[in-house]
């Protein structure tokens, strides 16, 4: 079931995606369920948001594609390398990537992100499921220069605007093995499988739900495949996920 958080030009509201519509739902699904007002709203009426505001914070794990990680120097530990984006650095589909005024390269990076759906502390890998309300597609956009030049990356995967997800979240998706692809003005940049994560889902909630307790609509994006990162003002950064949907964000010059 695909659950997209919406606007028809008043306060956002939630929808379950039923074709080329959405099933108007009474409340935010993951705290009011999934009982439906009976409205019904054209997707082209609507304009699709990101599909969470995560309530305390995004949690990023570095390097968890050996081939990336190897782009990367092999930098990084054994174990997941966790890292934090402020929630004011989401946006929803078809929001622009506000480029900042930074020396050296703005990068993409195509990621399936988990949603969580519970208040969770030191869950066991077995368990992960009962924490997870679905899952989403995320890009961890970051100043790659900025990166290497602060020695940490808080600010150069920070900025506004530099976490897109959407277009909505997937509650039933056996995450796997699915294909993420991304795109820069429709030539392919990166691709992978998310059977080729170095640490799994299991083991990613496992590791930061005994450094953080994590809170309904936290969300973990998972890493990224290898491939070929840069984005400049004026392209658009299109990144699809097997059994999820595609999503697109136009980029410019603050």
């Amino acid at each position: 079931m695909k659950i997209a958080r919406f606007s028809t030009g008043g306060d956002p509201r939630y929808g379950i995606v039923d074709d080329d519509a959405l099933v108007v739902l009474t409340g935010d699904p993951m705290f009011s369920g999934f009982d439906t007002t009976g409205e019904r709203v054209a997707l082209s009426d609507a304009k699709l948001l990101a599909p969470v505001i995560p309530r305390s914070k995004v949690i990023c794990v570095g390097l968890n594609y050996a081939d990336h990680k190897s782009d990367m120097g092999d930098i990084g530990p054994a174990n997941p390398l966790l890292f934090l984006k402020p929630n004011t650095a989401v946006v929803g589909p078809g929001d622009t990537i506000v480029i900042p005024p930074v020396e050296g390269r703005i990068v993409h990076e195509g990621e399936l992100v988990v949603v969580i759906g519970s208040i969770a502390k030191q869950v066991k890998a077995e368990d992960y499921a009962s924490v997870v309300f679905g899952y989403t597609i995320g890009n961890d956009v970051s100043a790659r220069d900025v990166m290497f030049a602060d020695g940490q990356w808080a600010r150069a995967k920070g900025y506004d605007t530099f976490a897109p997800i959407g277009p909505w979240i997937e509650t039933d998706l056996d995450a796997q093995n699915v294909a993420i692809t991304t795109f820069v003005d429709g030539e392919q940049r990166r691709a992978g499988s998310t059977a080729d994560m170095i640490h799994t889902i299991p083991e990613i909630i496992e590791f930061a739900s005994d450094v953080f307790t994590l809170l309904p609509g936290d969300i973990i994006m998972t890493g990224t495949p290898a491939g070929l990162g840069g984005f400049t003002d004026g392209q658009t950064v299109d990144i699809t996920i097997e059994g999820i949907g595609t999503l697109s964000n136009p980029a410019r010059n603050r």
